[in-house]
């Protein structure tokens, strides 16, 4: 298996943040380089142990789609290499695992987009036939594909908390009308593209989430990671069905495992510590990730 990196460690440059995943490092005062560590988090915990490469897979599936979606929304790569802002001896903990993009003002709402019913979208469903206010006919189950793309946001928490899914009109009251009808229109659009792209692979794209921020102009922006498995619900097309949960090329194999994992003979309580993942279920995670990247890439 490749070699992994749990946490980046980069001398040469202030650190800014930590995420779940990226280390985020100060270029200047207009650039940020990010690396894409092997840390994978599930339940807003970060596991102890890494999974090897999938750090790597993400940037360049970021990087995929970036250059498919560029025609509809600018984004924040500079176009420079990651390798060009650190030190020789640091090369090898930004190479295939990092990009140099823009500082912007990031705007404080995930813009999931759903073309499938899922997780808690399915669970609003459920309760009042509708998702962060938009609502939705009767008779769909679990994994229904929907009649059309919704635009369900979500406020954004920090680090260890849930994001919070909100309504459009709470959206409209946090940046502006405008702001906000431009974000709900690009953002379905930037899925409807990825679905059909996607689809061509044997890919469902079931849902995903965008995020964006303004430039010194005041121009759009889409930044942050785009449409790989950590960010969006990945599901094979030729096992979808109506009804049930199906299989995805992401984390889920790890939640279902953490669901019946213990910490010091109890059931995990989804909070801090993380139980020990055992080699078998980092290698299957793992390959869950790079299934998605070797379909697209085929």
């Amino acid at each position: 298996m490749p070699s992994s990196l749990h946490t980046s460690s980069i001398q040469s440059l202030p650190l800014l943040a930590r995420g779940k995943v990226r280390d985020n490092y100060a270029v200047g005062s207009d650039r940020i380089l990010m690396v894409a560590s092997d840390r994978i988090s599930a339940f807003d915990v970060i596991m102890g142990e890494p999974i090897p490469g999938k750090g790597r897979l993400l940037t360049q599936m970021a990087l995929f789609w970036f250059d498919k979606l560029g025609h509809i929304c600018p984004n924040h790569l500079t176009g420079e290499t990651p390798e060009s802002v650190v030190t020789p001896d640091e090369v090898a903990q930004v190479q295939g695992r990092a990009m140099l993009v823009k500082r912007l003002q990031p705007i404080p709402v995930e813009a999931v987009v759903r073309g499938y019913l899922a997780g808690s979208g399915w669970q609003e469903y459920q309760a009042s036939r509708s998702v962060c206010g938009v609502a939705l006919p009767e008779g769909l189950r679990n994994a229904s594909k929907l009649p059309a793309p919704i635009f369900t946001p979500a406020a954004k928490a920090a680090v260890g908390e849930h994001d919070e899914n909100i309504t459009y009109e709470r959206v409209v009251e946090m940046i502006g009308p405008s702001l906000a009808e431009k974000i709900r229109t690009i953002s379905i659009a930037l899925y409807e593209t990825a679905r059909d792209i996607a689809a061509e692979k044997g890919i469902l794209i079931a849902d995903t989430k965008f995020e964006f921020g303004l430039d010194s102009q005041g121009t759009l922006v889409l930044m942050d990671e785009v449409l790989t498995p950590d960010s969006s619900r990945y599901w094979p097309a030729d096992t979808y069905q109506e009804g049930v949960n199906p299989p995805s090329f992401d984390k889920q194999f790890l939640r279902d495992w953490l669901e019946t994992a213990q910490v010091q003979g109890r059931p995990w309580s989804k909070s801090p510590p993380a139980p020990r993942l055992p080699q078998s279920v980092i290698e299957s995670t793992a390959a869950k990730y790079q299934e998605a990247w070797t379909r697209l890439q085929d």
